[in-house]
């Protein structure tokens, strides 16, 4: 049994789950092959979303650079390499010791400079640190208490900053293709990744989100296209979608 850390957002059984399969982080082919699928459309998502909102050029090679990002759950590491590589000074934490390990030797081999550590959300907020951005995609729908979890990533941001979820729906439409679709049928992912009591409403997220007084700025749907093999950004947000929220500045801040 892997060791597991204490949180109260953490469920020992998941991280058990992704621990099993952590050597297959950067196979496309692998366990995770529809996240290496998914990944174009979150980071054309994010990149959007930032360059807009902290008045940076979308065009320019780095255009990160200076900002501090956090990557929960990060798993191998395949949403925290990529912004490594648009500049952002980038810590990436979860809390299995294998995703870790993985995402280490990964990164290592990439020449890419990334802080990865084997911690919770909860253990990051304790020592009262704070970053412009968190990356927080397809980790929700794992956490025991996932209220809870968004008001401490609440207290990790700092004014002004925001946070990027994505999760799955709870609805009939996810359970069919999220569920029985991906999991039994198309085999897109390992069966019991998910459990669909789990799956949230963009509602109660919504709810969370302010009250652990966070601003929700946009949301969209993710749709998976059979005839192009591609994942595209959509109105429907009936299985997969995603939002940024912003944590607004005090008004002592803004006087100033």
């Amino acid at each position: 049994m892997t060791p597991v850390l204490e949180s109260r957002s953490l469920d020992p059984a998941e991280v058990e789950k992704f621990s099993k399969i952590a050597a297959e982080w950067w196979n496309p082919k692998g366990k995770f092959a529809v996240l290496h699928v998914f990944n174009p459309v979150r980071l054309a998502y994010i990149k959007e979303q930032v360059t807009a909102r902290f008045a940076r050029d979308p065009y320019a090679r780095r255009p990160f650079e200076g900002l501090k990002f956090l990557d929960i759950g990060c798993g191998g590491g395949l949403l925290t390499e990529p912004m490594a590589r648009l500049g952002a000074e980038i810590t990436g934490v979860d809390p299995s010791e294998k995703n870790i390990g993985t995402a280490r030797v990964h990164a290592a081999e990439q020449d890419l400079a990334i802080d990865y550590r084997a911690a919770s959300a909860e253990q990051l907020a304790e020592a009262q640190e704070a970053f412009d951005l968190i990356l927080n995609m397809e980790v929700i729908e794992h956490v025991a208490d996932p209220k809870a979890f968004v008001s401490t990533c609440a207290r990790l941001l700092k004014p002004n900053g925001l946070i990027f979820i994505a999760t799955l729906n709870r609805t009939l439409k996810s359970f069919g293709l999220a569920i029985v679709g991906a999991e039994y049928v198309l085999g897109w992912v390992p069966k019991g990744t998910h459990q669909w009591e789990r799956f949230i409403t963009p509602e109660e997220l919504e709810t969370w989100l302010a009250a652990a007084g966070l601003k929700q700025l946009d949301r969209t749907g993710v749709t998976y296209n059979p005839f192009s093999g591609e994942w595209r950004r959509a109105r429907d947000m009936d299985v997969n979608y995603m939002l940024v929220a912003q944590k607004p500045a005090p008004l002592s801040i803004l006087a100033n």
